[in-house]
């Protein structure tokens, strides 16, 4: 079977990861605390291109964000962050703030965001509810970072035996390292890479 069959659009989203201001922009807490945004701007643009495919092809694009409050940090996640000496930092992406608005693809009204607290967008969001009321099997994963939150929702969707592919140049990381070590990972465990031009291709046949 070929990539167009794997990701035909009848049993297909698009999964876009957390490409918000905090973790994308130079404005945003990462870009002011130094971290190399070098590879991002690339990430956002071939995601935006996959979107307007999956769009056209009538693939849903689901938006997952991180969205922090107060009130959801738990006991666990202050103590962790007092190990790390990280207690004085501020929540990345706060509910309100510019910080947890969306870049690149943007959300259009009748398409489903969903909020989540941690890393995995599966971690009480109903993602695998909505996908399973929408019939789809099959996820194309694209977003920020690749080692981090892509990850985390990468391997657990296959847990939930979903058919996961990630557009490897449509996800991206800070490090270099960071980032080819997660998608080799990816690739050997639980999910198949493609470039987002090949994807595109694929729903546009």
């Amino acid at each position: 079977m070929s990539l167009t069959s794997w990701i035909a659009p009848t049993r297909t989203a698009l999964l876009l990861v957390d490409m918000q201001v905090d973790f994308a922009a130079p404005e945003g807490a990462m870009g002011k605390s130094g971290k190399d945004l070098s590879t991002i701007g690339a990430a956002l643009r071939n995601a935006a291109l996959l979107a307007e495919a999956a769009r056209a092809a009538g693939v849903p694009c689901l938006f997952v964000r991180l969205i922090t409050r107060q009130s959801d940090e738990t006991d666990l996640l202050r103590e962790w962050k007092a190990r790390r000496g990280t207690e004085e930092d501020a929540p990345l992406c706060q509910e309100g703030t510019h910080g947890a608005d969306f870049v690149g693809p943007q959300p259009r009204e009748a398409e489903a965001v969903f909020s989540k607290s941690r890393y995995d967008a599966f971690s009480g969001t109903g993602l695998d509810a909505h996908l399973r009321g929408l019939k789809r099997d099959t996820l194309v994963i694209a977003g920020l970072t690749t080692e981090c939150c892509v990850d985390s929702t990468a391997r657990h969707a296959f847990e939930l035996d979903y058919h996961v592919f990630i557009a490897e140049d449509a996800v991206a990381a800070y490090e270099k390292g960071l980032h080819e070590a997660a998608l080799k990972a990816l690739e050997l465990n639980c999910a198949i890479l493609a470039p987002a031009a090949d994807m595109r291709a694929a729903w546009n046949k």
